[in-house]
């Protein structure tokens, strides 16, 4: 490799090393060695440190033995050598290490210097100067992580730096975000950023466009990378401290790579020889000494004088990413990197639904010889018949038909049109049946969008994701008021039919399950068996979802489960399921129980929307969702119980599980069933009220769900204790839940 790139990445580290150790007896001095220090409001104390060396820092003075391995990892500076070759690439990747390591003691100090600097959320606030989020905290990297396990997200570019000018930074970011992938954003050049470029340009920043302006220093790069190791802890079950597994994780698993635009210094350097380490390789725009031969990353190391039309390109290609792309027939970008988009109230060009007009999707199943596949219909005003700002009313119904398509489906494709319709770069879709509420941008419709091009979308993804279930599609767009007004009771007696078909089928009604592996990209042992009585923990897919899936893609993750001989009713064990699980595990999981948090539960991964935990003092559970933030009776919060239970671990005690299945007859049946449920987030039992109050009375408790706990009654196991006594819960009379 090039001696100039080593001489450059080893003088940069010595800067930042030397810096950071300023900056960290500064620290010392002004606010002592037991100032607490950490990321707002994450399980895994500063990631990179704690990933990579093991250490938890959770003060100051934690960081002094970090500071000094940095030092310890600096190489020999590069001297004059007469044509002789050496092998620079171990130096420079140690420098790239303690450069890193340097930096995020470096971010850490920030938070306690300048506590609003970062603007906490996954907005930002660019009126009012606010567009740098630094680390995410648990919440947002659990929810966007799912998007790296499904697929949906198959990567993330790291830039660093500026464009030439805000319009190259645009068409940069958008032709990345067609692509799928996020978009880390850290370091300046020339006193601006490309994040301030994007604003500049008017485009939309944050967590949910996929454009995340982590910060405006390099030192910033620290929470890319982060947020890569935090996957590895989260998904994958990677231990702290075993560096070699983090980075090998990353480098099969984590399909990224940094983009540097601008001039190069000794800092950036030091940077992308970090990133070499996470098998993450550097492309440049400038013309700086390249690694060209294969030695960790997958392909070359440094590329350097790429054009910006190919900078994706070339990018997607030296870290050997597969996307896939097709093309769909409207006239705005469309992905899933626009699924969060925003339209604010002052780029409204037309607003349907949102409790402003009446709106409803339905999807419904026809004859063949009543579809004309590819025909939309708009019957009512369309957006050329409306000025600026007005409002219509609006049902959307789908017709499909084919010989294998079935009722059961309906719900199935109806629910997607929620992420297929939001895809579209200016359009906001939120809700779902009788509650949807869609936002049209100016920008949108300057560039010729259309109602029509709703029922466009919708015809294409169908086909290209859903066309192993049926041969024709036709859309028809409503928006006259009386013919809205005459559908949506026919659309909201489809609801009920629907759900009441859900809610009466049994386990025992069927002898094959599903499985769902799509989560062991980052769980490798992580295997899910969903029944209708128990529903996928990431609450994305249920017993009908997953049948739905097998038809659509035979050899796809969820897969038909025989449950064979029943070992165990009560606890929900079956030879059949043990058998596949199994196999499913890489021979790692030999046996778990569908009904049971207390002997050998389901294996859980990163992705559960919520996690139950046995309290022994109050005989009972608690169970918690992933947006609550705050302290449980466990001792516990939200984050903390993922870190340790995830990976596709069986923990007794423990399991992660959907929201819906808190109401479904079989949970933790084995364990009391849910008399046992005392404490959980009150706006996670807000949101479930009108089910546990049908659940209590169907159980004989007609005011059961008033006798569960929250936050509000106390956030320990005696507080907890005191309310449960007070209100006679029926959990203090039980039989012990540990036997």
């Amino acid at each position: 490799m090039s001696r100039l790139v080593a001489f450059a990445a080893i003088q940069g580290a010595y800067n930042i090393v030397s810096k950071a150790e300023g900056k960290f007896k500064q620290a010392m001095d002004k606010f002592g060695p037991n100032q607490p220090i950490g990321f707002p409001n994450t399980a895994y104390y500063l990631p990179i440190i704690y990933s990579i060396l093991g250490i938890k820092i959770e003060k100051l003075a934690d960081a002094e033995p970090v500071i000094k391995k940095c030092r310890e990892l600096l190489p020999p500076h590069i001297k004059a050598q007469h044509n002789i070759h050496l092998p620079y690439l171990g130096g420079t990747l140690d420098s790239g290490m303690a450069a890193i390591l340097a930096e995020e003691v470096v971010e850490a100090i920030r938070y306690v210097e300048d506590p609003d600097f970062y603007h906490q959320g996954e907005e930002c606030d660019p009126e009012n100067g606010k567009i740098w989020l630094g680390a995410a905290d648990d919440t947002i990297m659990r929810k966007r992580g799912i998007e790296f396990v499904d697929g949906s997200a198959p990567g993330f570019a790291a830039i660093v730096g500026a464009a030439p000018n805000p319009e190259i930074a645009k068409m940069i970011a958008e032709d990345y975000q067609k692509k799928n992938l996020y978009i880390f954003m850290c370091a300046n050049q020339t006193g601006t950023t490309f994040s301030e470029q994007l604003v500049e340009a008017g485009v939309e920043i944050g967590w949910n466009t996929r454009l995340v302006p982590f910060g405006p220093d390099i030192s910033a790069a620290v929470f890319a990378l982060g947020f890569a190791n935090r996957a590895a802890m989260a998904f994958g079950g990677v231990k702290p401290g075993d560096f070699r597994t983090v980075l090998k994780y990353n480098k099969d698993r984590i399909f990224a790579f940094v983009n540097a635009l601008g001039d190069v210094n000794a800092e950036w350097a030091a940077n992308a020889a970090g990133a070499i380490n996470w098998g993450f390789p550097t492309i440049a725009d400038t013309d700086i000494p390249e690694i060209l031969p294969t030695g960790v990353c997958t392909y070359e190391h440094v590329v350097s004088s790429v054009p910006y039309e190919q900078m994706t390109a070339k990018s997607i290609e030296v870290r050997g990413l597969k996307v896939t792309i097709t093309e769909i027939p409207i006239p705005v970008a469309y992905g899933p990197a626009f699924e969060g988009e925003r339209v604010r109230k002052d780029d409204v060009y037309l607003e349907c639904g949102g409790g402003k007009t009446a709106c409803c999707e339905l999807v419904q199943i026809a004859d063949m010889d009543a579809v004309e596949d590819g025909r939309v219909d708009v019957i009512g005003p369309d957006i050329k018949d409306v000025t600026v700002g007005s409002h219509l009313p609006m049902a959307v119904v789908v017709e499909v038909a084919g010989r294998k398509m079935q009722a059961d489906y309906e719900p199935i494709l109806e629910r997607q049109c929620h992420h297929l319709i939001n895809y579209a770069q200016g359009v906001m879709h939120i809700g779902q049946r009788d509650i949807a509420w869609y936002r049209i941008s100016k920008q949108a419709v300057d560039k010729g969008f259309t109602l029509e091009h709703i029922g466009k979308i919708l015809h294409a993804k169908y086909h290209q994701d859903f066309g192993a279930i049926f041969d024709k599609c036709q859309v028809k767009i409503y928006t006259d008021d009386a013919k809205v007004h005459e559908i949506l009771p026919l659309a909201q007696a489809a609801y009920r039919t629907r759900d009441e078909r859900i809610e009466g089928m049994t386990d025992e009604g069927t002898e094959t399950y599903y499985s769902c592996t799509l989560c062991q990209s980052f769980a490798p042992t992580h295997v899910c068996v969903i029944s209708p009585e128990r529903t996928g923990l990431c609450g994305a897919y249920n017993w009908l979802d997953c049948k739905a899936s097998f038809e659509i893609n035979p050899t796809g993750p969820n897969q038909p489960v025989q449950k064979g001989d029943t070992l165990d009713p009560k606890l929900g064990n079956w030879k059949g399921v043990n058998d596949f699980v199994y196999k499913a595990s890489r021979q790692s999981i030999s046996s778990y129980n569908f009904y049971s948090l207390v002997y050998d539960p389901m294996t859980t991964c990163g992705c559960c929307e919520c996690i139950a935990a046995i309290l022994p003092m109050c005989n009972g559970i608690m169970t918690v969702n992933r947006d609550f933030a705050g302290m449980t009776p466990s001792g516990m919060k939200f984050t903390t119980l993922a870190g340790t239970i995830g990976g596709g671990n069986v923990t007794p005690g423990f399991v992660g599980h959907s929201k819906y299945n808190v109401t479904q007859r079989k949970f933790i049946l084995g364990d009391g069933g849910l008399h046992r449920l005392v404490w959980m987030p009150k706006m996670f039992k807000e949101e479930l009220r009108s089910r546990l109050v049908k659940r209590g009375e169907e159980m004989g408790i007609p005011n059961f769900v008033d006798m569960i706990a929250t936050e509000e009654n106390g956030t320990t196991e005696d507080e907890i204790y005191a309310f449960l006594e007070q209100v006679g819960h029926p959990a203090l009379t039980m039989e012990s839940i540990i036997g």
